[in-house]
């Protein structure tokens, strides 16, 4: 098979390891820049450009679409999808989960749990917004942040006010959720393909710190999880429409909550902390599924 990797740094570890997995397989990988993509809409023979050149025909594309581009990303990707290419992940499914509101609120009602989350535009509404998730401490989340960069604690409500007050400012849209305190600043992510979880890791924030991102200093450690905790990773990608997602998760006093569904999850800290073999599995899925034109929308939404 032929395989597009649509990424902009061919030197992540995540893409060496997709193109070290897809060759020992015998199948021909390559790296294509998103930002370098341009395109060509036709009703009939919609094509991709590359360098001056018509792109060359693929059988698949793995997105490994960054936060910051998400919206032209989306836009080649759809171009691939069009042109009957099979995505590993599609665009829409790729949108609902980049956009953090939507995606909770697509969980929510398949009744999946989730922090008390609340949202709103008139700064007159916020007391109500803080006393909806229980008050302070409550955590305060720009809806464009990524890797924990725009998610800040407030631990009092004068500091919860202030830090909603110079959001509001910025003019940013963020929205607020309860904080649960007996997560002790650890996560699960879960890493889903297809149907089922392939593996599992505890990210565990620094000392003081309630984020546990792994860019922030955390660490991760393999974790045995829970039937229900499964499922709900499983439901969660499911909702959003990934093939492949990382689902971060929280234990809560009231069973696993989901902070995130990330459709373009790194390998790296997943693979070192569990050793499993997680980029084979994912070029396993795409030989098993991959087909011309196999797409739920092919480009449409």
């Amino acid at each position: 098979m032929k395989i597009a990797i649509l990424a902009r740094n061919a030197n992540l570890y995540s893409h060496k390891r997709l193109i070290e997995e897809g060759e020992a397989r015998g199948h021909y990988l390559r790296i294509v820049n998103t930002l370098r993509c341009y395109m060509e809409i036709t009703s009939h023979r919609p094509q991709i450009r590359y360098n001056g050149e018509k792109l060359e025909r693929f059988d698949a594309v793995i997105p490994r679409i960054g936060a910051s581009i998400t919206f032209y990303g989306a836009a080649v990707l759809r171009q691939f999808e069009m042109m009957g290419v099979y995505p590993l992940n599609e665009s829409v499914a790729i949108g609902r989960s980049r956009d953090k509101l939507r995606s909770l609120q697509l969980l929510a009602r398949q009744g999946i749990g989730l922090p008390v989350t609340s949202f709103a535009h008139s700064p007159g509404d916020s007391e109500d917004l803080m006393k909806i998730v229980g008050g302070a401490p409550m955590v305060i989340k720009l809806l464009e942040g990524t890797q924990g960069k725009g998610v800040v604690l407030g631990e009092t409500p004068n500091s919860a006010t202030s830090i909603i007050d110079a959001f509001r400012g910025l003019e940013a849209h963020f929205m607020v959720q309860e904080f649960i305190k007996e997560a002790g600043g650890a996560d699960i992510r879960s890493f889903v393909i297809g149907e089922r979880v392939v593996a599992s890791m505890m990210r565990q924030g620094k000392e003081d710190e309630f984020r546990s991102n792994l860019h922030r200093g955390g660490s991760a450690s393999i974790i045995k999880i829970t039937p229900e905790e499964r499922s709900t990773a499983v439901r969660a990608a499911r909702t959003m429409g990934l093939n492949v997602a990382g689902v971060d998760m929280l234990r809560s006093n009231h069973g696993p909550v989901v902070m995130e569904v990330n459709s373009s999850p790194g390998l790296e800290g997943i693979e070192k902390a569990t050793g499993q073999n997680v980029a084979g599995k994912m070029i396993e899925f795409i030989e098993k599924n991959a087909k011309p034109h196999k797409t739920k929308t092919r480009g449409q939404g």
